[in-house]
């Protein structure tokens, strides 16, 4: 019965990434089928922290955060948790060894979202690193197993290809961070005045970063470097086409990829994958 129960909590976690995000779906399923329910289970685990923070507004937050983060731990310590997600998570942290720093600094993201409304250099910096990088650490510790050479020789790629998908995403949704939570991610930026200068030094920052970034995909082991890579063109793509955009619009609407263009980004890599152009 305790493997049926492992398996029903890791469904769970891929129903939550399935739901919440396609983008990450796409991902995961460009992984190699021995890692899906690793990089679910932490994917589950980030959403429902993240949940809490930004959703459960009629909620005591600060107190809900500090139960998720003792059942986390009680979880690990325990190899057990009757939260599914939680039970996932556990797995994965102790068959892989992931560092419980990584998981500390993640939830140190998390808090700061519960009170912090505007970041300096060093902040935001810090609050990248716990709310993105650590994650793109955890499914390294799943990509390389057991090989640590690997994984230290990856680690800072897999750092900087997190950080440019964050920073990324805090330009889509600048106006409804800042409008809808009162955020504002980027250190000395006044949404209120936004032009095209600040926006051109942000994406000068991430195209650093996505090239640092890149560096890593083609060393990464052959179970992870096309959903990495499928990864890397979405948000490319994402990237180039917010580029596009004055900023005056940026704090106005959303840029998105549909579904179908997608799809076409997905192929288009699989495509240039086959024929070892990655």
């Amino acid at each position: 019965m305790k493997a049926l129960y492992k398996e029903a909590s890791l469904l769970s976690s891929k129903v939550i990434t399935n739901c919440y995000s396609t983008s990450f779906s796409m991902g995961i399923n460009a992984l190699g089928k021995e890692i899906h329910d690793p990089v679910y289970a932490i994917y589950g685990f980030v959403r429902l922290a993240d949940e809490i923070v930004d959703t459960f507004h009629q909620q005591d937050k600060k107190a809900l955060l500090e139960e998720f983060v003792k059942e986390t731990n009680y979880a690990i310590e325990r190899k057990l948790s009757l939260n599914p997600v939680l039970h996932s998570f556990q797995w994965v942290v102790n068959k892989y060894n992931i560092e419980q720093k990584l998981i500390d600094a993640f939830i140190k993201s998390m808090e700061f979202d519960l009170f912090k409304t505007e970041y300096d250099q060093k902040g935001y910096e810090e609050y990248i690193y716990g709310s993105a990088e650590v994650v793109g650490l955890m499914c390294l510790r799943v990509f390389c197993g057991n090989d640590d050479v690997k994984y230290q020789e990856l680690k800072r790629p897999a750092e900087r290809l997190g950080a440019a998908f964050q920073k990324i995403n805090f330009l889509r949704d600048i106006k409804d961070d800042f409008e809808e939570k009162g955020r504002t991610y980027f250190p000395g930026i006044e949404i209120t005045s936004f032009n095209d200068e600040d926006k051109e030094l942000i994406e000068a920052d991430i195209l650093k970063d996505f090239q640092d970034g890149f560096k890593g995909i083609r060393d990464l082991p052959k179970n992870s470097r096309f959903g990495v890579y499928t990864a890397y063109i979405y948000y490319l793509e994402l990237f180039k086409k917010i580029k596009k955009v004055k900023a005056d619009r940026i704090i106005q609407e959303r840029t998105r990829i549909t579904d179908f263009k997608k799809y076409y980004l997905l192929i288009r890599s699989l495509i240039r994958y086959k024929l070892k152009l990655v």
